[in-house]
């Protein structure tokens, strides 16, 4: 409350914070801070109910205006927007999930860096640092001397495509050549010696890199597990066996890094769609120009055939867009002026003009394109859990390998050289790769199949809670409704006609605002008939419009409004109003000269697609179906029956909406709720996933959903449940391969049943059927 001595302001988060999306970043904490320490500001908090994120300043009006606060506002989040820089940098030469774990561990070590989170399978990392003690060259230097890559501005030459695969492939010919010499060729000792050593150095090069990265920043990895079996092999004679190993397990990481670039290349394909340059109108000169120089105001010629480089409206022209790659709709859509476009579709038959709205940098595509980005490299649940399995399991893996060498020979008689065998043997079989990789490729293929398809996911946490959903909640308007009022049903009586009902009505209606007045306008203009001819109009509040047309008095509106103007409805017309009320429609009475001539019926008709949605959610067993909506109950009820809802609140204001979602949590754990993005925040944020839809046309719905509908397609919400519980399938399958193949390679190990060999092979077939087990989601559909 505000009082004389105290004032509040709402800032959005974004426009103080260009840059930062998540409300739990660490500059919004400074920002607080920073304005919390001024005298004159009482109090600066979140203020999380809101949609986009505000800011709440409470200032005192006698030291400051709202003008100067604005501006201290502004002031303090440029300065930590200068100082404290997010980045995402794209890291190549990672060959395990380990090597992002080794990475992350160092760069969050150096001075200045805040965060620093990597994706090994999107080969990204997001990094937070303050620019006052770093910098991302510095960030970058570090990436470099731990042996990897940050890609230039240039295309990778063909031998940086496939060094590590040609590097393995030759340490496999070497060991070829060497095993074969010696058992059939009669090689003397020394040369096939020779050939398993330099197999141990080609074929083990990027391995020991790794490793050696990874100890020197005290932390143990699968690559550490490998090169230590390498050696002890080779410390017990058995340098096949060791060059082997090497030889495998390189290729295995070879053969993992292609599948995984299948994942990467779904969405770099969608990147490409953007052309590099556009035909720009300047003057009476049509010139081409680079799109990252095209400004906002600019118009942009597109010829037929041609992919739209911008986002914009048209000005000019008409044609079907084929906008598929941004919102996953199966058929272009119809365009004419006013409407639209987006970068990466496909204009049809006709040429267009095209006022750009957006700057290349920021169209919907490129944001699209830096979101999945940014999902890609956020950890789901499943992924943090085995990564903490995974650092406690390796250590201790080291443990019973030492314990393995020494306690049998010392105290049970084994042979030392068995013993070792065995130890090298347990190296391999207990090397945790498959269960390292087995979430984040699901959750890679995932998200890129989402993004393809026209589904928006922020992160592996909200894919893995679309497959685990048992409720969801839907707004009404413009959700389950069109939300534009509709001309639905027209009844004439006596001797009149629809038409003359509807151009009489159009005629009134046209020089009123309201809603409802324009949906009769549109119906007529829809219908080709043209509005009466009217010389006086009066608004009646609430009650509706008196008008004169061809000097005869003409009555719009309720039966209120006729009452009240002395004039008696019939029985049948009062009845045919009640009907249609009944069915949640509102009914106007269109009168001349004292008698009813008809009726005009207008609703917010359902969608299309709405029922048909509901019914395959019903089908995947969504039994928890509901809406929650501000309207009566009567409308409400008509609504909810008429798509196949299980259930619904109506009248409830948006406090209201929030508690009933309070209450849906409560009762099934895990909900979503599906709103526009802009209507309903409280509700759709505290909901355990927010769904938006469409999310291509509107700024809101990307920054504040975990999952944007790019289309306004209600059909791609069964798709995105449907991709969760995939996804989830598809993960625990990875983890009952991995786990399953480890445990018994481990048996075997400590029984001296399989050899070091045989654990090698198993080992690195299932890294890689698991890899190919994530693509099958690439292949996901309806």
């Amino acid at each position: 409350m505000e009082t004389m001595n105290e004032k509040t302001l709402e800032l959005e988060i974004q426009m103080l914070l260009p840059g930062v999306e998540d409300d739990r970043d660490g500059c919004i904490e400074r920002l607080e801070n920073a304005l919390r320490n001024r005298k004159g500001i009482l109090r600066a908090h979140m203020d999380l109910d809101k949609s986009p994120v505000a800011l709440c300043l409470h200032y005192d009006p006698g030291i400051f205006s709202i003008a100067d606060v604005k501006r201290l506002a502004d002031k303090a989040g440029a300065g930590i927007v200068n100082r404290y820089h997010h980045e995402l940098i794209s890291v190549e030469g990672m060959d395990c999930s380990d090597c992002a774990l080794v990475l992350e561990h160092s760069l969050k070590r150096m001075e200045g860096v805040l965060s620093a989170n990597i994706s090994y399978t999107a080969q990204s990392l997001h990094v937070e640092f303050d620019s006052h003690s770093s910098s991302r060259r510095a960030i970058e230097k570090r990436i470099m001397q731990l042996g990897y890559r940050v890609p230039s501005e240039g295309v990778r030459s063909w031998y940086e495509e496939n060094r590590e695969l040609l590097f393995s492939l030759l340490g496999g010919a070497l060991l070829f050549v060497g095993w074969t010499g010696e058992r059939f060729l009669g090689f003397p000792t020394l040369i096939s010696l020779a050939f398993f050593l330099a197999a141990y150095v080609i074929a083990g090069f990027d391995i020991t890199r790794h490793a050696l990265h990874a100890v020197r920043e005290r932390h143990f990895d699968t690559d550490l597990l490998m090169v230590l079996a390498a050696l002890g092999a080779a410390a017990i004679g058995e340098f096949a066996e060791g060059a082997l190993l090497l030889f495998l397990f390189s290729l295995g990481h070879a053969m993992e890094e292609r599948a995984l670039d299948k994942a990467r290349n779904a969405m770099r394909a969608l990147a490409e769609l953007a052309p590099k340059m556009a035909l720009v109108l300047q003057g009476k000169s049509e010139v081409e120009v680079p799109v990252d120089e095209v400004q906002i105001g600019d118009v942009v010629i597109v010829r037929p055939g041609v992919r739209v480089p911008v986002d914009g409206e048209i000005l000019q022209g008409e044609s079907a867009v084929d906008q598929s790659p941004m919102t996953g709709e199966s058929v272009p859509v119809d365009k004419i002026s006013g409407d639209s476009v987006f970068t990466g579709s496909v204009n049809g038959g006709g040429a267009l003009e095209i006022r750009t709205t957006k700057l290349a940098r920021d169209s919907t595509l490129a944001r699209v394109m830096e979101m999945v980005e940014r999902a890609q490299a956020q950890k789901s649940p499943t992924q943090r859990t085995t990564e903490k399995f995974t650092r406690t399991f390796v250590p201790a893996v080291l443990v019973i390998d030492l314990l393995l060498i020494t306690i049998p020979p010392l105290f049970f008689n084994v042979p030392f050289g068995d013993s070792f065998l065995r130890a090298m043997t347990l190296l391999v079989a207990a090397s945790p790769c498959a269960l390292a990789l087995g979430t984040p490729s699901a959750i890679l293929s995932g998200v890129a199949q989402a993004a393809r398809n026209g589904v928006l996911i922020k992160g592996g946490v909200h894919l893995e809670n679309l497959g685990r959903l048992r409720a969801i909640a839907f707004d009404k308007t413009g959700t389950i409704t069109v939300g534009k009022p509709q001309v639905t049903d027209i009844l004439a009586f006596d001797e009149a006609s629809e038409a003359e009902v509807l151009s009489l009505a159009a005629g009134v209606e046209e020089r009123s605002a309201h809603p409802l007045a324009k949906a009769v306008v549109r119906e007529a203009e829809a219908r080709g008939l043209s509005p009466a001819a009217v010389e006086e109009v009066n608004s009646v509040t609430g009650r509706g419009l008196k008008a004169l047309v061809d000097n005869k008095p003409v009555w719009i509106g309720n039966s209120k409004l006729f009452r009240e103007a002395g004039i008696e409805l019939a029985q049948d017309v009062l009845a045919a109003v009640e009907n249609l009320e009944n069915e949640g429609k509102t009914v106007m009475v269109v009168g001349r000269e004292g008698t009813a001539l008809g009726l005009i019926a207008v609703a917010d008709v359902v969608r299309s697609d709405a029922a048909q949605a509901i019914k395959v959610l019903k089908n995947m067993g969504l039994n928890h179906l509901l809406m929650l909506t501000g309207d009566n109950e009567r409308v409400a009820a008509h609504i909810a029956s008429q798509v196949g809802l299980t259930d619904f609140r109506a009248e409830l204001m948006p406090e209201d909406k929030l508690e009933a979602m309070n209450t849906l949590l409560a009762e099934h754990g895990i909900v979503a709720m599906v709103g526009d993005g802009v209507n309903d925040a409280p509700a759709l944020a505290n909901a355990t996933i927010g769904i938006a839809m469409g999310g291509a046309a509107t700024d809101v719905a990307l920054e504040t959903a975990d999952v944007a509908l790019m289309a306004d397609d209600l059909s791609r919400l069964p798709f995105s449940v449907g991709l969760g519980r995939a996804t989830r399938t598809i993960i625990r399958q990875n983890l009952f391969i991995s786990l399953g193949v480890t445990a018994v390679l481990i048996v075997l190990a400590l029984t001296g049943l399989a050899g070091i060999g045989v654990a090698i092979i198993f080992h690195e077939g299932s890294t890689i059927v698991v890899a190919l087990n994530s693509l099958r989601l690439l292949a996901f559909n309806d």
